[in-house]
């Protein structure tokens, strides 16, 4: 039975079977063969980057000022930092490239580290605010 995973580079993937004791062959939700665009990309990957699905945490009330959330832009899950909100919409700040981008919250989640085995809140593991 295949299941559906999040590896480091954020993109959701399927597996679809294990091709020994260090890898396995996955197939992304989201990106597609580049000779082919009606089929899913299939790729091998270690077996050290494979982990479940984080859970959502939804929050009723909102995320707060420049808290660390996952954004789902461009195929893949990317992490910035919440620097404000105008009713459903979230602008994010991606350290990485330097841009604030407005999202809708359907699109926000919390970040969360895998650590140990187990998704924890990055709130826990990296107290600094430039972390």
């Amino acid at each position: 039975m295949a299941k559906t995973v999040r590896v480091p580079i954020n993109q959701d993937r399927t597996v679809l079977e294990q091709l020994g004791p260090i890898s396995y062959a996955v197939q992304y939700k989201n990106l597609v063969e580049e000779d082919d665009e009606s089929k899913p990309l299939v790729e091998v990957v270690p077996c050290e980057e494979i982990r479940p699905t984080p859970p959502r945490i939804w929050f009723g009330g909102g995320f707060g000022l420049y808290i660390k959330v996952d954004v789902f832009a461009n195929d893949g899950w990317w992490v910035g930092r919440i620097t404000q909100r105008k009713g459903s919409v979230y602008y994010v700040y991606f350290a990485s490239t330097g841009e604030e981008i407005a999202y809708h919250s359907s699109l926000v989640m919390i970040h969360l580290d895998w650590a140990n085995g187990n998704w924890v809140s990055s709130k826990k593991r990296t107290p600094s605010f430039l972390a």
